[in-house]
């Protein structure tokens, strides 16, 4: 499995990470196997958010590392937090309050790294600062990023930061790709040429912060995964194409076209099956050419200028 460099930290992490969002909805030896198959393919990040399953993908978690042996430090765990019952909080109480039930949940002294799960409108930065900087102090996490925000959301929030935040996680697969349609539709009439996020994917490139992909097989939320889609059929067979002729699955090359891209960005994977997973982990050793990328980005019905 390769590894990056997360942001302009010293982690070495995983090109894949499990996600553990659905981690809920199995049971306790489910958990460890998925956990264990994800460890045996090389992945060392774990991805949570205290939302997940009501705390119950934490709670899980740090059962099924207990009862597998897993060394604290061989792992690195990631949680988010800030969406409530019909608000979103980024309040410094209510951050502290939720790392406190995190670590309770997972079991663990501290998290890797804590991110702020949706933006906030009534974000104060002084208030995240201080939040973020007594965890610090306390050990309880080591580094922080953001979710789902844009360019200038992240530049107020790191002005008053005392480190840089690692990661951004964005929705990202070939048949939701605005962050990429806008880079290339430039001062075109089209709806692809809307500029919606203040060109996140170049920011975070020049800014060295790591862009973690989720749902990386979804259309939208209301549509569920492009495979098998009718309106996706183009798509379907070019994949279907070019996983036979590379000996792989669909899924492996709809991967290996995010990690294609040269922002190295980590990929989050949600699968609670242990034979998607190993088709996953794949991607890492396939490497599509220039023309293969774009005519996977075509066959989604993008278009070019």
């Amino acid at each position: 499995m390769e590894k990056i460099k997360l942001g302009q930290s010293d982690l070495e992490v995983s090109r894949l990470a499990l996600g553990c969002m659905r981690l809920a909805g199995v049971d306790l030896e489910k958990a460890k196997e998925v956990i264990k198959t994800s460890l045996d393919l090389g992945i060392n990040f774990f991805d949570h958010a205290d939302i997940y399953g009501g705390g119950q993908s934490e709670v899980l978690f740090g059962q099924a590392i207990k009862e597998l042996g897993v060394k604290r430090e061989d792992i690195i765990i990631q949680s988010k937090c800030g969406i409530r019952r019909g608000f979103f909080d980024f309040s410094k109480d209510y951050i502290l309050e939720s790392v406190d039930g995190i670590l309770e949940r997972l079991q663990t002294d501290y998290l890797d790294v804590l991110v702020l799960h949706r933006p906030d409108a009534l974000l104060e930065p002084e208030e995240v600062a201080e939040a973020f900087n007594v965890l610090k102090a306390s050990g309880k996490v080591r580094h922080f990023g953001l979710s789902n925000v844009n360019s200038y959301q992240i530049e107020l929030l790191q002005s008053y930061l005392e480190e840089p935040l690692l990661v951004n996680q964005l929705q990202l697969s070939i048949a939701h790709t605005p962050m990429i349609d806008a880079g290339l539709q430039v001062n075109m009439l089209t709806d692809g040429g809307v500029n919606r996020d203040g060109s996140v994917l170049d920011y975070c490139r020049l800014k060295k912060i790591t862009i973690q992909t989720w749902s990386p097989f979804l259309i939208a939320l209301d549509k569920g995964t492009f495979f098998g889609h009718p309106d996706y059929a183009e798509l379907n067979a070019e994949l279907e194409a070019l996983a036979t002729e590379k000996g792989v699955a669909p899924e492996t090359i709809a991967i290996a076209w995010i990690l294609r891209h040269p922002a190295k960005m980590q990929a989050i994977i949600g699968s609670m099956t242990p034979e998607r997973l190993e088709n996953v982990a794949k991607a890492c050793d396939v490497i599509l050419t220039r023309q293969e990328w774009y005519k996977l980005y075509l066959s989604a019905g993008n278009i070019l200028p």
